[in-house]
């Protein structure tokens, strides 16, 4: 009996002490991004949100999601031939030239350091066959995993399109989706990669643009974002001790 006590006793500690594990972190300081989610990695709980579910702009963040793709595709060793209609691409570029042959790794590289949108042309047409057919993946995708909120219309987030958006939310849930992949995991937490250069006698070095990865030692990946409609985006991953 005494025993049965104890263990009614135990019991209900630690049923308090779970009850009392704070389901949600107040801010310190205060967050000057119209929209803003913080989650954590394994359970997805949701630490802090500020208007986190409004659909906004998202700028070059867009090419988490063209990255993953890229990736899922299972082509990352093959050759890609760079179309006229890449190397146009507005925005900034890794300056690829029209008929050469450079893999797909490589350009996710350039997509993800440099934010690359003639890479991203690149690997649209070549995993999606176009860049519409390529948009219609990344929305088949997005409505996998969990992306509620979310249409995209092209592979690098310019504003070509009035229905290209997402929430912070939903692309926190694209980043801990991708986060789980290896591969990608590597090229986001990269600080500097060397991709052949075939038509000179130098190759090209990339540096990633996002600069928390030298800033901040806990910062594991990452993209970053900007045009003058979406202004400044941002997603990034940290890691600290278990957390």
């Amino acid at each position: 009996m005494r025993m049965i006590w104890k263990l009614v006793m135990y019991s209900l500690i630690v049923s308090l002490f779970i009850a009392n594990i704070p389901q949600k972190v107040e801010a310190s300081v205060s967050v000057s991004a119209a929209s803003a989610v913080l989650i954590e990695q394994k359970s997805g709980r949701i630490l802090y949100e500020k208007d986190a579910h409004t659909k906004r702009r998202i700028a070059s963040i867009t090419k988490i999601m063209t990255a993953k793709l890229a990736i899922e595709s299972g082509k990352m060793n093959e050759y890609v031939k760079v179309s006229e209609q890449a190397t146009r691409a507005e925005g900034s570029s890794v300056y690829l030239k029209p008929g050469e042959k450079i893999k797909l790794k490589d350009l996710v590289y350039g997509l993800m350091l440099r934010s690359g949108n003639d890479t991203a042309v690149a690997i649209a047409e070549y995993v999606g066959g176009s860049v519409e057919g390529f948009a219609y993946l990344m929305n088949q995708k997005a409505k996998q995993i969990g992306m509620l909120n979310t249409h995209f219309s092209n592979p690098h987030g310019l504003d070509d399109h009035e229905d290209h958006y997402s929430t912070a939310y939903d692309m926190a849930v694209l980043m801990r989706y991708a986060m789980k992949d290896k591969t990608f995991k590597k090229i986001s937490g990269t600080k500097v990669y060397r991709a052949p250069n075939p038509t000179e006698d130098w190759d090209r070095v990339w540096k990633n643009k996002n600069r928390l990865l030298t800033k901040y030692k806990y910062t594991t990946g990452g993209k970053t974002g900007y045009t003058k409609r979406a202004k400044r985006t941002l997603v990034t991953t940290a890691t600290k001790g278990d957390m």
